[in-house]
């Protein structure tokens, strides 16, 4: 995969396809998670280049870069008045 200006983007919305954390967006996987890929071989094709560019972003302190284009927390409902 070659990593464009969206690849930032990507990792907020492409869902860890298996395993223990299936269904979490690659953002949020925890830095052992993404530290055994790196030891152990990223998989190959988009989810690869993408868990590796999150692996660099952990391991040199950068996460924070994401939080800008995170979506903004949903609000609950208002209180009715009693």
């Amino acid at each position: 995969m070659n990593l464009d200006s969206n690849a930032l983007a990507q990792l907020l919305r492409y869902e860890m396809p298996y395993g223990k954390y299936k269904g979490r967006v690659l953002a949020d996987l925890p830095g052992h998670y993404l530290g055994w890929f790196a030891r152990e071989g990223f998989p190959g094709g988009q989810l690869g280049a993408l868990l590796a560019l999150m692996y660099e972003l952990d391991h040199n302190n950068l996460r924070s870069l994401l939080d800008p284009l995170r979506p903004p927390p949903l609000r609950p409902y208002p209180r009715k008045p009693r």
